[in-house]
């Protein structure tokens, strides 16, 4: 078991998500992902990261989350399907807040003074992804870092048709948690059968590899790319 005091002997990452595991679990990593999907002080949590991981332990959270040892061996069942489906639930609570947050604050958000918690520039880049993309927005957004955070945002500020957000927002939810977790639990299954390898010892290098490879390029085009300025919108109409 590890404390924080540990993060400077093995890397930030492995010990953040061991903290997790060992002293809060899956109600830290429900924390963690209603925050990220809709709160400004959760744009950066390494919720892609954390949920991969989270996959590859399943066996322990879904253990701790019924009361037994951690170690005890285990088959795939209720407990983990439960487990994701909770964290399902509070990605899609997370977007619900983010986007009432939005209909009731409205373009004046961006008139707001920044904090270390609220950078302009992130509502800005959001509202350029959700003026390209539109509805699917709010799909999309779920598998890119601090897009996901400020999408839901911005689509209660464009006052987004409500039942087409939440049809995106739970297609969204379901999509991304169970892509990464049950990602990160058959990869682990299947390394550890066909080479004897066990991810839980390379986790961090594993999860920086992932984020690069499938978000990096978009991130980059989508922040770096030069693009017309683009006013904030206006609070009427109906952006569908």
């Amino acid at each position: 078991m590890h404390t924080l005091s540990d993060f400077h002997i093995l890397g930030i990452l492995q010990s953040f998500i061991d903290w997790i595991i060992d002293y809060g679990g899956l109600y830290i990593l429900l924390l963690v992902v209603f925050a990220e999907t809709g709160l400004f002080i959760g744009f950066f949590f390494p919720g892609d990261s954390l949920l991969f991981a989270a996959g590859v332990f399943l066996d322990k959270i879904a253990n701790r989350f019924i009361g037994v040892p951690q170690d005890t061996p285990t088959q795939f069942g209720w407990p983990h399907i439960t487990v994701i489906i909770m964290i399902i639930v509070a990605s899609i609570l997370g977007n619900i807040v983010g986007y009432w947050f939005g209909r009731k604050t409205g373009p004046l958000l961006y008139e707001r003074k920044e904090t270390w918690l609220f950078k302009r520039k992130h509502l800005v880049r959001a509202t350029e992804f959700y003026n390209r993309y539109g509805k699917s927005t709010i799909f999309l957004a779920k598998f890119l870092p601090i897009v996901r955070t400020f999408a839901p945002i911005v689509a209660g500020i464009v006052k987004m048709d409500h039942g087409k957000f939440m049809f995106y927002n739970i297609t969204g939810s379901l999509a991304w948690v169970s892509s990464m977790m049950l990602g990160g639990y058959f990869l682990d299954s299947w390394v550890s059968r066909k080479f004897g390898l066990e991810l839980k010892d390379h986790i961090e290098a594993i999860t920086i590899g992932i984020i690069l490879v499938t978000t990096l390029p978009v991130l980059y085009k989508l922040f770096f790319a030069k693009k017309p300025v683009i006013p904030p919108p206006e609070d009427t109409g109906n952006k569908s």
